[in-house]
């Protein structure tokens, strides 16, 4: 294009115009909003001036700057937002504090009125099919014919002979009965009667007439079949009319005793199924009910024994059994924890509430029956709320350390300090 010469001096001013104004536009459309980096800087520096530090593992400690806890040496890390405004009367943990923890909550819930209950126990004898086998004379043992405990004996077998004078001079006063007795039958009855009371059979008497000879030894006869499990006596020992020599038991019917505790008796019940096994028989499961509950506890041992009656011959007297029970404890439903979830002192027991976000609150409740590792709550926690039932004890440590409502602290403040032993006031 050519350029008018009125136009040419102008040349060099105009293209300078021109340069400038395309500058200018490709200027703000390529850096328009360079200029507002101030503002965002000078915010993140008032923000800075208001964020509070915090330690993860102690979250009492509340920091203007970011630093080490001084109690645990750990880095500082920024507190959530809006934890200055937190419920003063609740304890909070970060995130971080919570996994390290393994802090875990569940919602509560209604519960069925049953809940399985574990049992240790013993298989023993049948007390009622247990048996003193005992010599009726005075005398010395002269020969034992069963020498070891675990032998089995039967009815009418002879077990030990002892010589006994008093047996000799009851024969010779049944002797002189027997030469009179057409004139005097009722002396005669009476010096067999005392044989008999003597455990002396009708045949024994018989031969000793038949004889017309006294005999000082007299067999001790079993009075039952069974298993010896005590031998009381040994050769040469010399006995009192009454006294044992061994006692005998039934084997062919057992007892199971199961110790129940003080927390479960309130929902154990006569009539229970008890699912149980022993080591000894691995892979089969017995299954037998309660026929008996002691009706009081032991001082010693504090657990009370429910009784399973069992008729079988796998089972010994000595071994051990591990037992589940579906226990009820009269309600259709109940309110259900984890005992894991309580924190007990004795006269009070506390759960933790969560309220809001790492957020939580001591509340005391009343505790029913116990229902395996389940506990029924009689007042103090509604279905639905969340509780803490892992990492309670972490939760009440913090609580304590926070200075608000604890377990050994129910009205919050600081911890209590240790003895000041030797400090001048």
């Amino acid at each position: 294009m050519k350029i008018p010469a009125s136009l040419s001096r102008y040349r060099t001013t105009l293209i300078v115009v021109i340069t400038l104004v395309v500058g200018l536009f490709l200027g703000r459309a390529l850096f328009g909003g360079a200029a507002s980096p101030a503002p965002m800087s000078e915010r993140e520096g008032h923000d800075m001036k208001d964020q509070i530090w915090t330690c993860s593992m102690h979250p009492q400690i509340r920091m203007k700057q970011p630093g080490q806890c001084p109690i645990c040496g750990m880095d500082l890390i920024p507190a959530a937002s809006g934890d200055a405004e937190m419920d003063p009367m609740t304890v909070g943990l970060t995130e971080h504090a919570m996994k390290l923890a393994n802090v875990r909550t569940m919602i509560v819930g209604m519960g069925g009125g049953t809940g399985n209950v574990r049992l240790t126990g013993k298989v023993v004898p049948d007390e009622r099919r247990v048996y003193s086998q005992a010599t009726h004379v005075a005398g010395r043992v002269e020969e034992l014919l069963v020498n070891y405990t675990g032998e089995t004996v039967f009815q009418g077998q002879e077990l030990a002979r002892v010589y006994s004078p008093e047996l000799v001079t009851a024969q010779e006063e049944l002797l002189q009965a027997a030469r009179v007795r057409e004139v005097q039958p009722s002396l005669y009855a009476a010096a067999r009667e005392k044989l008999r009371n003597w455990k002396l059979t009708d045949a024994q008497i018989e031969a000793v007439i038949a004889a017309n000879a006294t005999s000082g030894v007299v067999p001790i006869l079993a009075d039952v079949s069974g298993v010896v499990v005590q031998k009381r006596a040994d050769l040469g020992d010399y006995l009192k009319r009454g006294e044992v020599l061994y006692a005998v038991a039934d084997l062919s019917k057992l007892w199971v005793q199961f110790d129940l505790y003080e927390s479960d008796l309130a929902a154990m019940h006569i009539g229970d199924t008890v699912r149980y096994t022993v080591r000894s028989v691995p892979g089969k499961i017995f299954k037998g009910r309660i026929t008996f509950i002691d009706p009081v506890v032991d001082p010693a041992t504090r657990v009370a024994r429910a009784r399973v009656e069992v008729a079988d011959g796998s089972l010994k007297p000595g071994m051990f059994a591990i037992g589940m029970v579906q226990a009820r404890h009269g309600h259709a439903t109940a309110l259900l924890v984890p005992r894991s979830a309580v924190l007990w002192t004795g006269p009070r027991s506390v759960v933790y509430v969560k309220e809001g976000e790492g957020r939580f609150r001591m509340r005391e409740v009343v505790l029913g029956a116990a229902m395996g590792n389940d506990v029924m709550i009689a007042s103090g926690l509604e279905a639905g709320e969340e509780i803490v039932v892992n990492g309670t004890f972490i939760v009440d440590a913090a609580a304590q350390l926070n200075g608000t409502p604890s377990m050994m602290s129910p009205q919050g403040g600081p911890m209590p300090k240790g003895h000041d032993h030797g400090a001048v006031k």
